[in-house]
């Protein structure tokens, strides 16, 4: 399948791994990337730059094929070494980048002098048209449904994605609610170029997490995330458990004069403890909806390569059907999510 997408990042399907904290190592981003996708390093998860630059070595080491890197700007009282994080990118050899949190304007011209494609992460068309108009190559565009940070919206991808074709110029995936074949066909019916999935990988085989995060993801529901910090307008979408039961009492308690401080300890230090230890009452981490079609962990070879061949039935024989009348009628099942 071509698409701009697999075009221009020099990739064979049309599938983007999401860069996510303590998920993205060369374990997962390689192995995506071997399978014909694209597979992103998460580049804040890596303490310093110097690791950074180790991780991104060792992924070469991995795959010969295209992989990105993905550098979140967020908001903070001691910002991370930005321009030092942007030279290890740089000297590693890399050439696409994802980014996501705040604006990446200031940090363009830099990374166009490598030669450095760049899709940033938008949860609205307002801020897609300004990631195309500060010169980013292509836009990831999240939905309500996603995991992590939604925006303040709450807009779902079968509207967002259609009003994001008809306003830009660059090229575009779909973000939050991807999962299976039925997702990318879906996506690039509303005008999207290919799909983004972050919660989805997380239950492979080559994921380095715990095994009991897998068994979590497999095991919930749609119904089972929760959105907290949507008073101090800091959206987050979340896996529900005991520490972020704690979290929504105190926020229920605080209301309106919620402080991030409030809920330091649901929020902060959880990643390793979820995803390296296994604690999975620990706390906040994100989680999307898509979560409901979950049912397996098959290795990142197996996922891509199912959702490819899917979708090729779907728009082969249920949707050409249609228009011949030889469709039958009922829903098309994906095998296994």
């Amino acid at each position: 399948m071509k698409t701009a997408i697999t075009e221009m990042f020099g990739i064979e399907h049309p599938i983007i791994q999401g860069g996510m904290h303590y998920v993205g190592f060369a374990e997962l981003a390689s192995a995506v990337s071997n399978a014909g996708g694209l597979g992103i390093i998460t580049g804040l998860t890596q303490k310093t730059p110097e690791l950074l630059a180790k991780e991104i070595a060792r992924c070469h080491q991995m795959t010969d094929k295209p992989f990105a890197v993905n550098l979140t700007f967020l908001p903070a009282f001691s910002a991370p070494p930005y321009p030092e994080y942007i030279r290890a990118i740089v000297e590693g050899g890399i050439k696409i980048v994802e980014t996501a949190g705040r604006s990446p304007e200031a940090y363009m011209p830099v990374l166009k002098a490598a030669g450095i494609k760049v899709i940033h992460k938008c949860t609205s068309v307002r801020h897609s048209l300004k990631a195309e108009k500060i010169g980013c190559d292509a836009v990831s565009v999240d939905g309500f449904e996603c995991g992590g940070h939604p925006g303040e919206d709450d807009m779902p991808n079968m509207i967002l994605l259609p009003r994001a074709a008809e306003e830009l110029k660059i090229p575009f995936v779909a973000s939050g609610g991807m999962a299976d074949a039925r997702s990318l066909v879906a996506a690039l019916a509303m005008g999207a170029s290919g799909i983004n999935m972050g919660t989805r990988f997380i239950a492979t085989k080559e994921a380095p997490v715990h095994e009991n995060v897998k068994r979590a993801l497999v095991a919930a529901s749609e119904l089972d995330t929760r959105l907290i910090m949507r008073a101090i307008r800091n959206t987050e979408r979340v896996l529900k458990n005991a520490g972020v039961e704690r979290l929504l009492e105190i926020e229920r308690e605080k209301g309106r004069s919620l402080k991030i401080e409030d809920i330091h300890d649901q929020v902060a230090g959880v990643y390793p403890k979820v995803m390296i230890d296994g604690d999975m009452e620990a706390g906040a981490w994100s989680c999307g909806m898509v979560a409901g079609l979950i049912h397996d962990i098959p290795s990142v070879k197996e996922l891509i390569e199912r959702i490819m061949s899917e979708a090729d039935r779907i728009i082969r024989g249920r949707l050409m059907g249609f228009l011949d009348g030889s469709s039958v009628k009922r829903p098309i099942r994906a095998a296994a999510s």
